[in-house]
């Protein structure tokens, strides 16, 4: 098992991990490099072995720093929130292996929204006022994360959002908001720049979630669209617990579109690939990012073969070009694998993206002052995390760029990159 290991506030963090003679370590800091075999050379810097911040090998001493996190283990968005969740519990035990955070034990609290907005507005209020969080990481889905937001921004405490929805950071409240999920428009015109230059289609029809994901994906469509050479020839929502989508995909069949955009989480972008082949339809289908996971592959079955969707590159870390991210990406795997069974996807990212941010502005701040660990994210540039390379300001708390997304396609059941 590899441990993250922290060396000094400005060294950031160190994660390594040992396999026969070969030790590859990432330093989480512009400027800094990685290096094989040893990831050092005796004067200092290359060290692995696990200290605390004085450097005494001590564990971590004091009352713990909380973190509040509200996920889905439960209801519809679960197939985001249990990878999520699972990736906060290793790092937080590894955190604390390494001396935890300024020599602090570090506790997440992790609570279950049930994917319902009232539940996640219950965790929140727990959160902060019985356990008395530092920051809170909200949420898995766009609708239970605008349903925190204004709580956290009258508390005054960040707040570090999974979910794609362009109004979480783009609308106010925003101070204290931050997100490490591609937002919708970073998704959408990576899958749409697929449809007009791999697909050379011109018309396409939508099919979308009437919750808040689905309708923030449809207006970033119909916004970019037209600056691709792109029309929506025709247009059908779903509610999220709908079970059959064949009455939409029918009325959309009639049309003369080239291509079909699904733009929801699981389960309703499963259910319309099932009913698009009892329709016999035969049309690509691209698909939103909430759909990175292997679970729209269990629910669609043979239907899921040809959808073509945006990811972070997680699903692949042959297509990294960022040392520093394809090392983290590569230990990450490892360590998840283990300890889960299954290598991570997309959503696991956001829940190390999440927690590793948060350590890197407390760190940095050197406080668990609410102020403090806000200025210190707006002071993030050329972070190396597991969902692409973050670079925050006061004016951007979305971090991403649409360069940190790639295409995947199903094939036999497996992810394949489309291009």
């Amino acid at each position: 098992m590899s441990t993250v290991r922290k060396t000094n506030v400005r060294s950031g963090w160190r994660i390594a991990r040992s396999g026969g003679a070969l030790v590859l370590c990432l330093l989480l800091v512009a400027g800094l490099c990685i290096m094989a075999a040893g990831c050092g050379d005796g004067k200092g810097g290359g060290d692995t072995t696990a200290t605390s911040p004085g450097g005494s090998g001590e564990g971590p001493v004091g009352d713990p720093i909380v973190i509040g996190a509200i996920v889905s283990t439960s209801g519809p968005a679960s197939p985001l929130g249990e990878p999520e969740r699972n990736t906060m519990q290793l790092l937080e035990r590894q955190i604390n292996e390494a001396g935890g955070v300024l020599g602090r034990p570090l506790k997440i609290v992790i609570l279950d929204d049930q994917s319902n907005a009232k539940e996640a507005v219950t965790a929140a209020n727990r959160l902060l006022q019985q356990d008395k969080a530092v920051a809170i990481i909200a949420a898995s889905a766009s609708a239970t994360t605008l349903a925190v937001k204004p709580i956290t921004a009258k508390a005054g405490v960040p707040q570090i959002a999974m979910a794609a929805s362009n109004a979480i950071t783009d609308e106010a409240p925003n101070e204290w908001m931050f997100r490490v999920a591609p937002k919708d428009d970073l998704a959408v015109n990576r899958a749409l720049e697929y449809i007009a230059e791999e697909l050379g289609a011109s018309k396409m029809v939508v099919l979308y979630d009437e919750n808040a994901f689905g309708s923030s994906g449809l207006a970033e469509i119909e916004a970019s669209g037209p600056g691709l050479g792109l029309e929506i020839v025709a247009k059908e929502s779903y509610k999220t617990e709908e079970t059959d989508l064949t009455a939409q995909l029918t009325k959309l069949k009639g049309s003369d579109a080239e291509v079909l955009v699904v733009w929801g989480t699981n389960p309703g972008p499963a259910v319309a690939a099932k009913n698009l082949k009892q329709l016999a339809w035969d049309v690509p289908y691209v698909g939103s990012h909430g759909i990175a996971n292997l679970k729209f592959i269990e629910l669609a079955g043979d239907s899921a073969e040809g959808v073509v969707f945006p990811s972070t590159k997680i699903l692949f870390p042959e297509s990294i070009t960022d040392a520093r991210q394809k090392a983290l990406i590569e230990t990450f795997v490892a360590d998840y694998t283990e300890s889960f069974g299954e290598a991570p996807n997309h959503f696991a990212a956001h829940g190390w993206d999440a927690v590793m941010l948060l350590v890197e502005a407390i760190e940095t701040a050197g406080s668990t002052e609410a102020a403090a660990i806000r200025d210190a994210l707006n002071g993030i540039t050329d972070f190396a995390g597991a969902d692409g390379i973050f670079n925050y300001s006061t004016d951007d708390h979305d971090g991403l760029s649409v360069e940190d997304l790639i295409m995947v396609r199903i094939e036999n059941g497996r992810w394949v990159l489309a291009k």
